[in-house]
């Protein structure tokens, strides 16, 4: 039987975790105990810049291990930041609240049952494996900086299980959606899912998101997974839609003096 917390499903959330570092891989990841210390010097996206404890009894020593965390992330020139999931001790969290940590942030990690979904039987966007191509369409489409290219380039590289960028577009108009989906074995990840401001609630997102999980499934994959800002109403109805429920939720820590 599944040992479940008052949290939720704990191994469930250490699986989760587990496909999530893979299909988002930070650049350097070493361990302090039970600690993931995720940095990436070219891309500043939390995710891959955070501390990610993953045993709730691993509460040993936190004064001193968040020292040498935060020196670990000073030399990369970046604030310490902490990701809070159910597998992170209460120790190290009442520390930190009494030290004038704050948690922000709220993002929610949902799943959907692939195997009943009911989904088209051609796709109408097929993936791409050109990484210059998506990242290209991917900072357009999101308004990002282009000099992200070379960091994202790095990460999307890095990505051992099998991916399919996905690209919506038209010539006239250039890229309108694009979206990451990561397929490791059973479990399949949307990421980096966007639609142009111009495009939204016409159904250019929704014919992506649909090829994505066919694909998947096509793939092998039986459940989908993805993260979503808690308070991002309009896409978590649409993930609604396809099924997607909530599993658990995690928040980020940062010091008070830099909230």
């Amino acid at each position: 039987m599944q040992a479940i917390s008052p949290h939720g499903n704990l191994p469930l959330v250490r699986r989760l975790e587990a496909v999530g570092f893979r299909a988002w891989p930070a650049a350097s990841v070493v361990y302090d105990g039970s600690w993931q210390v995720r940095l990436t010097g070219g891309h500043p996206s939390k995710r891959l810049n955070c501390v990610v404890p993953l045993d709730p009894s691993d509460d040993r020593d936190v004064v001193i291990r968040v020292e040498k965390a935060r020196k670990r992330f000073e030399h990369y020139g970046r604030p310490l930041v902490i990701r809070e999931t159910p597998l992170a001790p209460l120790g190290l969290l009442s520390t930190l609240e009494a030290d004038g940590w704050k948690r922000f942030e709220t993002v929610s990690v949902m799943t959907s049952d692939l195997t009943g979904l009911e989904l088209p039987d051609t796709l109408d966007h097929l993936p791409s494996h050109d990484i210059g191509r998506y990242i290209d369409a991917s900072l357009a489409v999101e308004g990002e900086d282009s000099s992200l290219k070379p960091a994202l380039a790095e990460i999307l590289s890095a990505i051992k299980p099998n991916s399919g960028l996905f690209i919506a577009e038209k010539p006239a108009e250039g890229p309108q959606a694009t979206m990451l989906c990561v397929q490791d074995n059973d479990l399949a990840g949307i990421l980096s899912f966007a639609v142009t401001e111009a495009r939204r609630r016409q159904g250019i997102g929704t014919e992506l998101f649909t090829a994505a999980l066919r694909w998947a499934r096509i793939s092998g994959a039986r459940t989908a997974w993805l993260q979503v800002h808690a308070d991002n109403v309009p896409a978590r109805a649409l993930y609604a839609k396809f099924g997607f429920r909530d599993v658990y939720h995690y928040h980020y820590w940062r010091h008070g003096e830099a909230a």
